[in-house]
């Protein structure tokens, strides 16, 4: 068996052109070049796709859970590798198992668990999320506001400790509870952190951005709104122009014409980038989930808990392309790279993910003429198979 493979048959998104009667070349697990068809070398083992296109492999920095796994009620490898296999089903070939605000304990766990999987290179395991717990008690969301709490410095210490042995680190925080300072200190370690959460003044959460911060999680939600005299955390974001942002796309988090408002009042080099903010019912048919010891039920494309409240959501990365496509109206091709290419960007591993140029981890998506995931590939090997 060759080193070299070469995918052919359909039309190639590399991120930024398509390119057709062409071949992506992969070598030892890197995308190697497209080439025209005619130029595959005669050493590669060839594998020939029928109808659709290839795509990015999707990239989702919010992934609380998928196959029946809910990583606050499992922290462990096992889990990490049985929500990187739910996801690839729907086109997500790296992400960050995501944590919603626990006790330390679980935190402790779920740090170990990273480590593990990035020590046994999980496919599709990037890195780790920690949603909370140092949030604020206005804006809770599903957070079970019993375990929310200021961060001291045994837990900055052991964030700064996370950092080096995760091979990424995303922190949600709420500006007005996490000083600029301890904000700072974050960031240096590597950490990316985002404001989320949060009741912020557009003061408060702008000098978050300018000690570091440099996302916001899930826009729109759970966070002070943009008004005439404060414009809040969403207006901190907006006018924040290396900022990003994470954006769930399922018509219910969100109202279309504030989606629509948002993508053309952001400015870059920060994106608007796609979420699921799955929990552990993606791929099965689970109509009820427990977190914290609490009830969410899925019901009419929604998970909540008994109150009401927004609790994840039931949605996979295909559907919140074709949401922004069909919906928005966006060019499918940017849809892809609000998928894809802007995430990666936002934490910071784009030379690696996110796109199909050369020397990029040969993470794709083979596309049905109707936009149904056929097969996913990460890493160069096939992952998953419809």
């Amino acid at each position: 068996m060759s080193d070299l493979l070469a995918i052919a048959g359909v039309p190639i998104f590399d991120g930024q052109a398509w390119h057709k009667d062409a071949a992506l070349l992969i070598e030892f697990g890197m995308v190697s070049a497209i080439v025209p068809s005619g130029d595959v070398p005669a050493r590669a083992e060839r594998v020939h796709l029928d109808g659709g296109s290839i795509v990015p492999g999707f990239v989702d920095l919010q992934v609380n859970g998928g196959g029946g796994v809910l990583f606050n009620n499992d922290p462990s490898v096992g889990a990490i590798r049985t929500i990187c296999a739910a996801h690839a089903r729907f086109g997500t070939t790296a992400l960050l198992p995501t944590l919603i605000t626990d006790t330390v304990a679980i935190n402790i766990a779920a740090i170990a668990a990273g480590h593990a999987a990035a020590q046994q290179a999980v496919p599709g395991f990037l890195g780790l999320h920690l949603e909370g717990p140092h949030l604020s008690l206005a804006r809770k969301g599903t957070h079970d506001p019993a375990l929310i709490r200021p961060m001291d410095d045994s837990d900055l210490a052991r964030l700064v400790a996370a950092a080096t042995d995760l091979p990424n680190l995303l922190l949600t925080v709420a500006a007005e509870t996490v000083t600029p300072q301890q904000i700072t200190t974050l960031a240096r370690a590597g950490i990316t952190v985002s404001l989320g959460h949060s009741d912020a003044s557009f003061a408060d959460a702008s000098a978050a951005y300018a000690a570091g911060a440099s996302m916001a999680t899930h826009l729109f939600n759970a966070m002070s709104q943009l008004g005439n005299r404060e414009p809040g955390m969403v207006g901190a974001l907006l006018s924040t122009p290396r900022a990003h942002a994470g954006l769930i796309a399922d018509g219910i988090h969100v109202h279309p014409a504030a989606i629509e408002l948002a993508l053309r009042a952001k400015t870059g080099p920060g994106h608007i980038f796609l979420v699921t903010d799955a929990m552990s019912q993606t791929g099965t048919e689970l109509t009820e989930l427990t977190l914290n010891g609490r009830t969410i039920t899925r019901a009419n494309g929604a998970l909540r808990l008994a109150d009401g409240t927004l609790a994840g959501a039931d949605l996979d990365m295909i559907d919140a392309v074709e949401f922004m496509h069909t919906r928005i109206g966006l060019p499918f091709e940017e849809a892809l790279r609000m998928a894809s290419l802007y995430p990666a960007r936002a934490l910071g591993v784009e030379g690696d993910h996110g796109h199909l140029s050369p020397g990029a981890i040969a993470n794709f998506v083979h596309l049905s003429h109707s936009r149904k995931v056929q097969a996913t590939w990460i890493a160069g090997t096939e992952a998953y198979r419809a």
